[in-house]
């Protein structure tokens, strides 16, 4: 083992440059090396791809990639070519080669030159290539956007459900490694059947977000006046607004304008250019809001997204997942607010008239579950988790007081009679009914079903029909998210008891539980939004201040101050040079360099709006951790590789970095170009310098998604640490 370990470093470090690997990257690179299926679920920007590409790098024979996207292919074969040196490692195959381009792979092939074939399952159902890749040695097969193969997933391909066939007509006991960065208990069962490997090692990264704020409010005749005065509520942030048609995006997006919201519309059936325009406003900070169609996959990816508000309500927990995600992706405040009307479903449902009925089933049985969400009285964070077959602890667990159930308890009663009743009513009538049925019976409402199965003249039919179904149906979900029952994938819903439930009805113990909210009457006025503790007047006037400086001095804003240093001294009130160096992320020398303007408009605020100053927050300190920044500065002055830096603190690369930032940003000059010079060649350097020079934000995830991944986060990370040393410092 430990050999295969010292060759992964020596790979990872040869290859690709890094020091340490990401995650579980390590653990699950292993596993492919020991010719383990192997399952990734990651979310988004967690190093999904070197997971195959490097054991593909050192393992005997090709590894094939099956991929969904003839762009991402190229691009990726682009990277791993860039890396390697030679073009001959990496190919793609598909129909948009010539037959000289096809020998020329094959050939590369066969001499063992290439390492990685890209290709779309499409291209695997023909004969010759079938044919060809018999004779070949294959390492392994990956499945990228493993999510497409199931018809529960929010992309599904057809193609993809035939991946495992073509798999065995290649050769025997080839190891399949599926990958995907989303996927829902019933997606990964389904990809797990559908490619015969259900004992695939699973290697699984958390979905929880705990900066979000989940919130769902009653859906009534003056949401937009509700949403206006939510946005006026939060100004200055950022926000994305999802609607459910074209039309609505475009006439909320006028609404919000005419009352002086600055606002634009985003949808498909806009031209490229308008789209883009409208893009780019909102990232450069000139728009606050964004309107956009739920279909409509947008293109933005910007990390101070502080609210995402749905005007309906989407089809799925997966599309509500992806969409509140573009939400805090800084780590900072991220507040998701769903407005909800039992009729928006109704609408959605008419939608899937017409559709196959297996269709029809899992569009109902997704619907249902988002009902579900918008309704229940529970924690929504362990909600969401749930789905996505995450456990968490609604009491400690991290951001479990961040939703509106949490924060705003409804009264809990004692429900362990009626506990038993719902799980005696599943075990008895043989755990064959979905959640429905399962209702009727208790209520006592007779149904086609019911009758051809004689339930009716059971003993236990109308047992609990001293509560309406609606009663029942939050008890039923409720049970659901604590684990005594689990809802079957195969047949769309069918309810069965888990080996927690058997244990309850054997030793029942105390359960809690809170009734639903009612949708379905007219709904009171929503809650206002709570207020925040910082001063919302002085933290715009402190952003118009950092633009103008920005655009005086020629760097981005980001460079002068961070986000989470204007919201502190909204909060401080900092008037001296000393009180500034107090704020978050604010250093002697960049409170020298730029402080001045800023502690006056803050003192001339104070004094006209008769501010009385917390004294005790303008003292505290940030000071902490000074020995260790005073280590990291000497040795960074004596050239010492900055991993040897690291590892002689005990620190991992993460943490490394994030102490280089923290020097960086609070104003102190890191003269690290030694290193630099070492992981990035000059025109590199002179790439990403124009870049950042040009940036509204110094946000990795922009910079990753402008470059199309062809440096890792870790070189983006540095050289951000180079330029704010050299340009802001």
């Amino acid at each position: 083992m430990s050999t295969i370990k010292n060759e992964l470093q020596k790979a990872l470090k040869n290859i690709f440059g890094f020091d340490t690997f990401k995650g579980r990257q390590e653990e699950i690179i292993t596993s492919i090396m020991n010719n383990q299926h192997t399952f990734v679920i990651m979310p988004t920007g967690g190093g999904k791809s070197l997971c195959y590409q490097l054991p593909a790098l050192v393992k005997e024979g090709t590894a094939i990639i099956i991929s969904p996207l003839i762009a991402l292919m190229k691009n990726q074969v682009d990277v791993i070519r860039g890396i390697s040196g030679t073009d001959k490692v990496a190919h793609v195959l598909n129909s948009s080669l010539t037959k000289g381009e096809i020998r020329t792979v094959m050939e590369d092939i066969r001499n063992g030159d290439t390492k990685l074939l890209y290709v779309a399952p499409e291209s695997l159902t023909k004969d010759e290539y079938i044919s060809f890749l018999k004779e070949v040695k294959i390492s392994f097969v990956a499945v990228d956007e493993a999510h497409c193969i199931s018809e529960w997933g929010h992309d599904f391909r057809p193609e993809y459900r035939n991946i495992k066939l073509i798999i065995d007509r290649l050769a025997e006991n080839i190891p399949i490694i599926a990958l995907t960065a989303t996927a829902t208990t019933k997606v990964q069962e389904d990809i797990l059947k559908n490619l015969g490997v259900p004992e695939a090692n699973v290697f699984k990264s958390s979905f929880n977000r705990p900066n979000l704020y989940y919130e769902v409010r009653p859906k009534t005749k003056n949401v937009d006046a509700d949403i206006i005065r939510f946005v006026k509520q939060n100004v200055g942030k950022s926000g994305i607004i999802y609607c459910l048609s074209r039309k609505k995006v475009e006439e909320l997006a006028q609404t919000l304008q005419v009352n002086g919201i600055t606002a634009v519309p985003y949808h498909a059936g806009l031209d490229a250019k308008t789209r883009a325009k409208h893009q780019d406003m909102f990232l450069m900070e000139e728009v606050d809001v964004v309107v956009a169609t739920i279909a409509f996959g947008m293109g933005i990816d910007k990390p101070d997204v502080r609210f995402v508000i749905h005007h309906d309500i989407p089809k799925s927990i997966e599309s509500y997942y992806q969409e509140t995600g573009r939400a805090g992706r800084d780590g900072g405040e991220g507040y998701c607010l769903a407005f909800y009307c039992y009729k928006d479903i109704e609408k959605l449902e008419k939608f899937m008239v017409g559709k196959p009925i297996a269709e029809q089933e899992i569009g109902q049985a997704l619907l249902q579950d988002m009902v579900a969400y918008a309704e229940t009285s529970s924690s929504r964070r362990k909600f969401i988790l749930h789905y996505f077959g995450e456990e968490f602890d609604e009491i400690n667990g991290e951001g479990a007081n961040m939703d509106d159930n949490m924060r705003y308890p409804k009264e809990k009663k004692e429900a362990k009679n009626e506990v038993i009743k719902l799980l005696n009513v599943i075990e008895k009538t043989r755990q064959k009914l979905k959640g429905k049925e399962i209702i009727n019976i208790l209520i006592g409402k007779v149904s086609a079903m019911i009758k051809s199965n004689r339930f009716d003249e059971q003993d236990y039919f109308g047992c609990g029909n001293e509560f309406e179904g609606r009663f029942w149906m939050a008890l039923l979900r409720q049970v659901m998210v604590n684990g005594l029952i689990r809802k079957d994938i195969e047949t769309y819903g069918v309810m069965f008891l888990t080996e927690k439930g058997k244990e309850f009805l054997k030793k029942p113990t105390s359960f809690m539980m809170t009734e639903d909210h009612n949708f379905e009457d007219d709904p009171e006025e929503p809650v206002k939004n709570t207020t925040s503790l910082m001063d919302e007047t002085l933290l715009k006037l402190l952003r118009e201040l950092r633009k103008k400086v920005a655009k005086d001095r020629g760097v981005p804003p980001f460079v002068v101050f961070q986000d989470a240093s204007l919201e502190d001294m909204s909060l401080k009130y900092p008037i001296t040079i000393p009180e500034l160096t107090n704020v978050f992320g604010v250093g002697e020398g960049k409170a020298k360099k730029y402080g001045q303007e800023f502690i006056e408009l803050i003192a001339k605020y104070v004094e006209e709006n008769d501010i009385i100053r917390p004294e005790d927050l303008v003292v505290k300190t940030t000071g902490t951790n000074s020995a260790l920044k005073l280590f990291i500065i000497q040795n960074v002055d004596k050239k010492l590789p900055l991993p040897d830096i690291a590892k002689a603190k005990g620190l991992n690369m993460n943490d490394f970095l994030k102490e280089l930032e923290q020097i960086v940003y609070s104003g102190t000059k890191l003269k690290i170009d030694y290193w630099i010079d070492e992981i990035l060649d000059e025109e590199q350097q002179e790439e990403l310098h124009e870049y950042f020079l040009e940036a509204e934000s110094d946000k990795i995830s922009l910079a990753s998604k402008e470059f199309n991944g062809d440096y890792e986060d870790d070189e983006l990370r540095l050289y951000r640490i180079k330029f704010i040393s050299e340009v802001g410092n």
